[in-house]
Order: C-alpha cells, then sequence, then structure tokens
C-alpha cells in the first residue's frame, strides 16, 4: 500500500512549479511521507522486531517531521494558495473525502522524473533481507 501511495503521488508531483492538490493531495499535504511511513511500519511489522520499530519511529520523528515543517514553510512562500490548502487538507492523516479534485491526471512522465522505482528497487532489497533472516533462524 505504501509504494501505491507513493508511486499515485509522484505522478501528480511538479516539484517547484505547481501546489499539488489533485490526486493524493486532495486527501493529505504529504502522501509521499504517508507511503513512506506505511512502508516502514509494514517492513517494522514483518521484521516482528520492536527495535526495528522504535529505530523506525525514531528516523520518522526526528527525520521527517522537521523536513514536512520545512517543505510547508517553502509551499507557504512560494504559492500563496498554499495557506486555504493547508487549512482544508490535514498533514499526514488523510482526510475520508477528498478536498477538490482527487482525480487529477496521473503522468508516468512523472512517475520516472522522480525516480519513484528506487522505492520499489528499496523495497524489494529490504523484502530480501526479511526473507533470508525468515529462512536463517527458520533451521
Amino acid at each position: 500500500m505504501g509504494l501505491l501511495l507513493r508511486g499515485w503521488a509522484s505522478g501528480h508531483l511538479q516539484k517547484n512549479e505547481r501546489l499539488a492538490t489533485t490526486g493524493p493531495y486532495a486527501y493529505t499535504r504529504n502522501p509521499l511521507y504517508l507511503g513512506s511511513l506505511t512502508l516502514a511500519v509494514g517492513f517494522a511489522v514483518a521484521a516482528r522486531s520492536w527495535w526495528v520499530a522504535l529505530i523506525l519511529a525514531a528516523m520518522f520523528v526526528t527525520i521527517y517531521l522537521p523536513v514536512i515543517g520545512g517543505e510547508e514553510k517553502y509551499l507557504a512562500q512560494r504559492f500563496p494558495e498554499f495557506a486555504a490548502y493547508a487549512h482544508e487538507v490535514p498533514r499526514l492523516v488523510p482526510r475520508l473525502n477528498p478536498q477538490g479534485k482527487a482525480s487529477g491526471t496521473f503522468s508516468w512522465a512523472l512517475y520516472g522524473k522522480h525516480r519513484e522505482y528506487h522505492a520499489t528497487l528499496g523495497s524489494v532489497a529490504i523484502l530480501a533481507v526479511l526473507v533470508l533472516k525468515l529462512f536463517w533462524f527458520s533451521r
């Protein structure tokens, strides 16, 4: 689910050109980070390790939350409509009903431009490690 959300978001994002408000951005202001968080939770559950979960939670709090704040300051300066958008669309936990147009146009070109396939490759690598762990400890 996290990869799908990240992919959907990257196909709607035109960095520094326009404020993204369609697709998943109609539900949450940070669908890429929500997708990453979803992936992290999934991997922590699959790893069955509290240490992994604690490390991932600490990384999210110390890295992602400050980055989100900085990005929002930038967006507020660059796009005058950001204030109204931020008032209507939650930062991370998605709305049940979209604000504005949820459809928009998904672009595979944008998906490729943002190299979102790297998230898929990274996820495959982590899954491989988890599979190796499963086989190693099942002996």
